[in-house]
């Protein structure tokens, strides 16, 4: 039997020890994926438009971070790069998001469900 992520509505609710740790994880899985884009992003701007790793760290980060880009960029492939990637970031924040808001919204519904009980 798979192992599953979160209890069903038969079990109780996880306790708040558990749910921290729960929590934790999440944090740590969003924290990572948001690392790793980061990385992408500065790669790209450090092998594609040829920035120095503060510049191309300073790019990525305020792109993912919604911002938008700091320095200009002076290549048609940066141009995509940066384009391709702002879609990206998008899409990061969003799961990210989604990762981290997952444990909260299932204990509400599963607190909820359990006092319909």
């Amino acid at each position: 039997m798979p192992h599953k992520r979160f209890e069903s509505h038969k079990q109780p609710v996880l306790g708040r020890q558990n749910f921290a740790r729960r929590m934790l994880r999440h944090v740590v899985l969003s924290f990572g994926f948001m690392s790793l884009s980061l990385g992408i992003g500065m790669a790209g701007y450090h092998i594609i438009e040829g920035m120095d790793w503060v510049d191309s760290f300073l790019n990525a980060s305020m792109i993912l971070g919604g911002m938008g880009p700091v320095g200009e960029l002076k290549t048609e492939a940066g141009k995509v790069f940066a384009g391709s990637y702002a879609l990206y970031s998008g899409l990061v924040a969003v799961i990210a998001a989604g990762v981290l808001a997952a444990p909260v919204f299932h204990r509400i519904l599963h607190q909820f469900h359990m006092e319909q009980e």
